[in-house]
């Protein structure tokens, strides 16, 4: 158990981690820091936080974990905001669907001081703010965890067993790697979602009251804060525009066998598809 964990900025990942470590007893402090006074204190009357703070310096200053849970292109920031004021050998990690450049900045951020060691789980929704987290909200979910070369294998190990007490199945990865993955299986899909709607809403307004599931199932992080999207395409640009790469010489070649009544390569793309798809690893 943790004497001490911060959490810096919580939405709805930080508000699921604050609720997770309370429930699994990971550590006997929970403090938390959010910008907006009102906030702060609807977070103070909640069951699973000890207390919050006025600034970022003094929540951090016991803590042996810190969570950054801001927009992707605040983590690197707060990390060197709060860099004088951590105790000896505090850990820093954060909760970006974005590593390269922050794994590495953030390391450079505490270097002497700290150690900041990336993180990313693979839990959410299109919801958001901390209202909605859900202290379950990482059982079985997967976790990228992804230090940098000098990263102590000691720092590494604590984050992973963290995420590992609040129900993830943890991967390290090198931080280029885990931005390559995620342009594939997490932004490309929310930019597919959302080129899809914006498409359909130059269509017969009339025609989304007779979608059924699949435009709904297929869509439903259209629903998502395109602001926050917005900071996290800008941070993976080139590996989204990578992956959107090869999406469209995939959909050319489906293309190209329907115009060509080549419906044998049309059953075979289908066939493909769907082996991907039921092969899922099931989530709780």
């Amino acid at each position: 158990m943790l004497e001490q964990i911060t959490i810096l900025a919580p939405g709805l990942i930080g508000g699921s981690v604050a609720r997770a470590a309370k429930a699994r007893g990971v550590a006997r402090r929970i403090v938390v820091w959010a910008r907006r006074p009102e906030t702060r204190l609807a977070i103070n009357e909640q069951p699973w936080c000890t207390a919050t703070c006025e600034t970022p310096h003094e929540a951090v200053k016991e803590a042996d974990l810190v969570v950054i849970a801001t927009p992707v292109d605040r983590i690197v920031h707060m990390a060197r905001e709060i860099a004088p004021y951590l105790k000896p050998g505090a850990i820093v990690t954060d909760v970006g669907s974005v590593k390269g450049d922050i794994s590495r900045l953030g390391h450079d951020a505490l270097a002497g001081k700290a150690q900041f060691v990336g993180s990313h789980p693979m839990a959410g929704s299109e919801k958001t703010g901390w209202e909605n987290g859900k202290a379950d909200l990482f059982e079985g979910r997967a976790c990228f965890v992804t230090p940098v070369a000098a990263t102590p294998a000691d720092a590494a190990a604590k984050v992973v067993r963290f995420w590992r007490d609040l129900g993830c199945e943890v991967v390290t990865v090198d931080p280029d790697k885990h931005d390559e993955i995620v342009a594939h299986i997490s932004h490309l899909p929310q930019v597919i979602a959302s080129t899809l709607c914006a498409f359909l809403s130059t269509r017969d307004p009339s025609w989304r009251n007779y979608a059924g599931g699949g435009l709904r199932d297929t869509t439903r992080i259209a629903s998502s804060d395109p602001k926050l999207w917005r900071t996290i395409l800008e941070e993976n640009r080139d590996e989204v525009l990578r992956a959107l790469r090869h999406f469209e010489d995939e959909l050319h070649s489906f293309k190209a066998a329907l115009s060509n009544r080549d419906y044998v390569e049309v059953t075979a793309l289908l066939e493909r598809g769907r082996e991907y798809r039921d092969k899922f690893r099931p989530i709780p």
